[in-house]
């Protein structure tokens, strides 16, 4: 099986496996823990922030980190497709009890117009206190239901400089951010520079097993680690899974461009077959989503699992496929002739309820 679900498929390789075995650990909720203070410390490091403070899950850095910022009862403003509203279950208005208020943006990015416009015009005759104060902003780099797609610094500096102006919480869901810098040459850390708090993820491009930092101020990461513990995030010897992020973090990053050019391959061999719609400058780093124009998504992934190929549907006729380390060129190909021949198989069987 050519697993294309989500770079979360990834293995641990050998050295990376080695060095889970021989990590040196303590108990982490009493920050004893080396392996998960020197992981803690790297990201702080390469983010340009203060400190930062492992958890289990990508979801989980994001969702302290909205509610660091934040009281029951406040607004935030997400893309409309943004990983933190459609993919975390709910939890910012579950547990943090925040209330969403969503922003049109394309592929994931949005303008300052955008933001200014979320807040409407205040007039004398309108109560100030009936409505949900807003406090925080949230983006998302790179942009998952975008494609993958990288924020421009530019675009990204002023989006963030709008919400500063009103006087905002900055977040960046920076799961991928990693994708972004490969893309771009930009430093992840210049990424980062506008906003209160990062989370980045080690289990997706980076190819570890768990975990995600969440980084910024000392005194954000102090008040994080009081929501990480609530959450039910708090570890004992964490140092065995820090280690293989760790490893990922210092090995894995300079390996990224072999994913960018793996889904580049696939997608390029896709927007030459009859019956798939897709712009290739859409597919600017690991993932590649594509239209079908004569079958349903289901249908298709379901026959595309049997042939070989997992990838997974995004509404009745998108697909989604997603590059890693652990995807060879020759696997690309074998994908590829599996969604040909996919699509000829569909061809020939008769629609539903025919």
């Amino acid at each position: 099986m050519i697993d294309l679900r989500s770079d979360t498929c990834s293995r641990p390789t050998v050295e990376m496996r080695a060095a889970m075995a021989e990590a040196e650990v303590g108990d982490d909720v009493y920050g004893d823990d080396p392996t998960v203070k020197a992981l803690e410390a790297a990201t702080a490091e390469l983010l340009g922030k203060d400190d930062a403070v492992y958890m289990p899950s990508g979801t989980m850095t994001n969702q302290v980190g909205i509610r660091t910022h934040t009281q029951p009862g406040d607004a935030a403003l997400y893309d409309h497709q943004a990983h933190v509203y459609q993919l975390e279950g709910g939890a910012s208005a579950a547990i943090s009890g925040v209330l969403p208020r969503l922003l049109p943006g394309v592929r994931g990015i949005f303008s300052p117009a955008d933001v200014e416009s979320a807040f409407g015009r205040d007039h004398r005759f309108v109560p100030s206190a009936v409505a949900p104060p807003v406090r925080l902003l949230c983006l998302e780099n790179t942009h998952n239901a975008g494609g993958g797609s990288v924020w421009p610094l530019d675009t990204l500096t002023a989006v963030a400089g709008a919400g500063r102006a009103r006087g905002l919480a900055l977040h960046l869901d920076g799961a991928r951010l990693w994708h972004a810098t490969v893309a771009t040459g930009v430093a992840e850390a210049a990424y980062a520079a506008p906003f209160d708090s990062v989370s980045v993820c080690f289990s997706k491009a980076l190819g570890a097993p768990v975990g995600s930092c969440l980084a910024g101020s000392h005194a954000l990461v102090a008040r994080a680690r009081r929501f990480k513990q609530q959450f039910g995030g708090g570890f004992r010897q964490a140092g065995i899974i820090a280690a293989g992020a760790l490893h990922a973090l210092r090995h894995h990053r300079e390996r990224l461009h072999e994913t960018h050019a793996n889904a580049r391959r696939f997608a390029e061999g896709l927007a030459a077959m009859p019956g798939i719609a897709l712009d290739l400058a859409t597919v600017e780093t690991n993932i590649v989503r594509f239209q079908l124009t004569h079958v349903a998504a289901s249908a298709f992934v379901d026959e595309a699992h049997r042939r070989g190929v997992h990838m997974l549907p995004s509404g009745s006729d998108g697909v989604r496929a997603v590059f890693y380390l652990d995807i060879a060129p020759q696997d690309v190909d074998d994908a590829l002739t599996v969604v040909d021949r996919t699509l000829a198989a569909l061809a020939r069987s008769p629609p539903e309820g025919a």
